[in-house]
């Protein structure tokens, strides 16, 4: 079914709502200095092993971690291109901004030396934030993160459940990402084992509101 162009761009505006809400968890889950998510493990890990066998100076985290997102867009676009839309470059060039405003505006709350108790809490209140905002993005349908996308497609293709899935992709980028080089803290692990089952739960929910948002402004 064609969707009006109304509908497109209410799709897109709340995939970038979905994206903030996301990276506001991804922001506090970074402020605790616990660890990095599990797709930035396996980032660090290939950018320290290309690194230290090529030596190349102009290589940082931040293009690897471009270079890998545009592999994955590229191997679907191969596989399967349905899953490639506007939202996923979106996702891509956005998702830094908005985490260095969002870093620019909460680091006050850890500008003096924090206790694991309070950051554990903390870590877990952005996992949850981070995956409720990642189902919006998700169902918007408007198109997904690229790391997002692994998981996704895998569970739609497998037709398992997206937590079991999610789950399964997080450790194995923690352990391939471990194996070349990456590091990673208890955050990881709490982000590994808890954004995928929250992420599932969420799902369903989110595909509630987004459906009442456009019927209510598409129909009306």
């Amino acid at each position: 079914m064609k969707r009006s162009i109304k509908e497109l761009v209410l799709r897109v505006v709340i995939l970038l709502i979905g994206l903030t809400i996301a990276h506001l968890g991804v922001t506090l889950f970074l402020l605790t200095d616990l660890g990095a998510d599990p797709f930035n493990v396996l980032v660090q890990g290939i950018f320290r092993t290309i690194s230290s066998v090529t030596g190349m100076t102009a290589l940082t985290h931040g293009y690897t971690h471009i270079a890998i997102c545009f592999l994955i867009i590229l191997v679907l676009l191969i596989v399967d291109r349905s899953y490639i839309k506007i939202g996923t470059i979106l996702c891509m060039v956005c998702g830094g901004p908005i985490i260095d405003f969002f870093t620019r505006l909460l680091q006050f709350i850890f500008a003096q030396e924090r206790t694991l108790w309070f950051k554990l809490p903390v870590l877990a209140l952005g996992c949850v934030i981070l995956a409720f905002g990642m189902t919006i993005v998700i169902k918007s349908d408007a198109g997904t993160g690229p790391n997002d996308l692994v998981a996704l497609v895998i569970s739609e293709k497998s037709h398992k459940k997206f937590g079991i899935v999610r789950i399964i992709v997080d450790v194995s980028f923690v352990v391939v990402g471990f194996v070349l080089g990456g590091s990673f803290g208890i955050g990881t692990i709490v982000c590994a084992c808890l954004v995928g089952p929250v992420a599932g739960f969420f799902l369903p929910q989110s595909e509630k509101i987004v459906e009442r948002i456009l019927h209510k402004c598409c129909k009306s």
